[in-house]
């Protein structure tokens, strides 16, 4: 049972994080050929204050947090 584990700042809607775990299972699939309902995928998500870019935190490095599609 193959896993795939994510670790990404909070942010991101249901909606995308839905889409990810779609597209990574389907990605997953196909190229090593295992069945979809095999796959598992795990999102972990950290605070911008957890999260550290070049010695600083995200929320101080990204003020602006994660850039999400406009509507």
């Amino acid at each position: 049972m193959p896993l795939i584990q994510v670790t990404m700042v909070e942010g991101r809607t249901t909606e995308q994080k839905h889409d990810l775990i779609r597209n990574l299972s389907r990605s997953m699939s196909e190229t090593l050929g295992v069945p979809l309902e095999r796959i598992r995928v795990a999102i972990y998500e950290i605070s911008a204050d957890e999260w550290g870019i070049g010695g600083e935190p995200f929320s101080v490095a990204r003020p602006g947090g994660v850039a999400l599609p406009s509507p």
